[in-house]
């Protein structure tokens, strides 16, 4: 069967660089870094106490008070994206379109802040103290549950759930139901908030986080041989997708084709990446052949880039064995190294900026990289935003669980 074309009408973001889609830029084209000291809980004793967390953040802009109380705090965020996006879009819900349109977005750990505060409710007050809106303001589902509530969509609305490829996955899946003749159009991304006590606790007892505490603006620094491990983030990425002819019809402003999606497993380890980059590689390679181009096309990969020791080196072995010799004239770059990792936000946001570096011919930088380590031999756009004309960008997005996900996005 031939493929109905996906094309991308709307963005809405929510990131430690900014509320919005234009401070968002801002800050990546000016290499801003959004990491500081964590102020949502009492981070002193952590071996890390630093994250990217939002700031001057009111949902309220978006629900009303009493709906704001039935949510988590990464619905907060994924409700404000994806409202900014359908705003973006200039798309309009009616009785006659509504059950065309859906929603597909998820998260990594979804509502970790709500059960943990009702855990401390429960250990010290008993089951009484429990409140009947804990289940469904911390279940992932509830965020595309909750933008059904909002806008009145009744097409396809659930989560996919794989750990920091979530939004990549999320995103991929959303254009297959597109593709597929399921919908005409599906909000998709992902959002979280995992700078929680219990959250950030878990990822130090791994020894996976930076502990440049002194220096939070330069702890994310991917590839760099002094990078010590990835700093958290919080918030979301979300992308109205839609069918080429339908957005043509309602005169929609279209960024770019979403053209290609890869999916791939590693089969290796629990957390750790493949050591030769075999898994990632293939998830490239499929979503090249999705999408219908060579990798000698692709100007522009935006990398899972984390700043860890193994998994940056892992995903330069990757992308040699996906790029061939093309790699080594490939610009590549982490926004990462800005923002921290937002976890199964991550995809979203990430997708959002190489959307951009697409429509604006400018590349985003990898900010903190001041000598390449060992085996880090790609150029990575070091420190500085680079203005160049590309025509087919990629997105990478990597989970624990060995699970990976990859977008190519082409100029249209």
């Amino acid at each position: 069967m031939s493929k109905r074309r996906v094309v991308v009408t709307g963005m809405g973001i929510v990131s430690p660089l900014g509320n919005d889609l234009a401070s968002n830029w801002d800050g990546i084209v000016n290499g801003r870094s959004g990491i500081g000291m964590v102020t949502g809980f009492d981070a002193s004793t952590y071996p890390t106490r630093i994250a990217g967390e939002i700031r001057d953040f009111d949902i309220t802009r978006w629900v009303n008070p009493k709906d704001a109380k039935k949510m988590d705090h990464f619905i907060h965020y994924g409700v404000a994206a994806s409202l900014m996006a359908i705003e973006d879009a200039g798309l309009e819900v009616t009785e006659a379109n509504a059950e065309r349109i859906g929603a597909l977005i998820g998260s990594g750990i979804g509502g970790i802040w709500g059960i943990e505060e009702t855990s401390v409710k429960l250990h010290e007050g008993g089951v009484r103290k429990i409140s009947p809106f804990y289940i469904p303001s911390t279940i992932i589902n509830m965020l595309p549950g909750q933008i059904s509530l909002l806008t009145g969509i009744k097409g396809p609305n659930f989560s996919a759930v794989s750990a920091c490829a979530t939004a990549n996955h999320s995103v991929g899946m959303a254009m297959r139901m597109i593709q597929y003749g399921d919908a005409d159009v599906m909000i998709a991304g992902g959002a979280e908030r995992g700078s929680s006590p219990t959250s950030m606790g878990g990822f130090c007892a791994m020894k996976a986080m930076s502990t440049r505490n002194d220096d939070p603006a330069r702890a994310s620094r991917p590839w760099d041989s002094e990078r010590d491990g990835f700093v958290l983030g919080d918030g979301a990425g979300i992308l109205i997708l839609e069918e080429y002819e339908h957005a043509k019809a309602r005169g929609a402003r279209i960024y770019c084709e979403l053209a290609g999606f890869g999916a791939s497993s590693d089969a290796f380890h629990m957390t750790a990446p493949s050591e030769n980059g075999e898994g990632p590689a293939r998830c490239m390679a499929m979503a090249f052949k999705d999408a219908g181009v060579n990798a000698t096309d692709v100007g522009y990969l935006n990398a899972h880039g984390t700043s860890t020791p193994l998994g940056d080196l892992a995903e330069t072995l990757a992308i040699k064995r996906a790029l061939g010799d093309h790699a080594f004239k490939t610009m590549v770059s982490s926004t990462k190294s800005m923002t921290g990792h937002l976890l199964g936000a991550a995809g979203g946001v990430e997708a959002i900026y190489t959307i951009k570096a697409l429509e604006t011919g400018i590349i985003p930088p990898t900010i903190n990289l001041e000598n390449p380590g060992e085996g880090c031999d790609l150029d990575y756009v070091p420190n500085t935003a680079r203005e160049a004309k590309v025509d087919v960008v990629v997105s990478n997005g990597f989970g624990f669980g060995g699970t990976n996900g990859t977008l190519v996005f082409r100029r249209i």
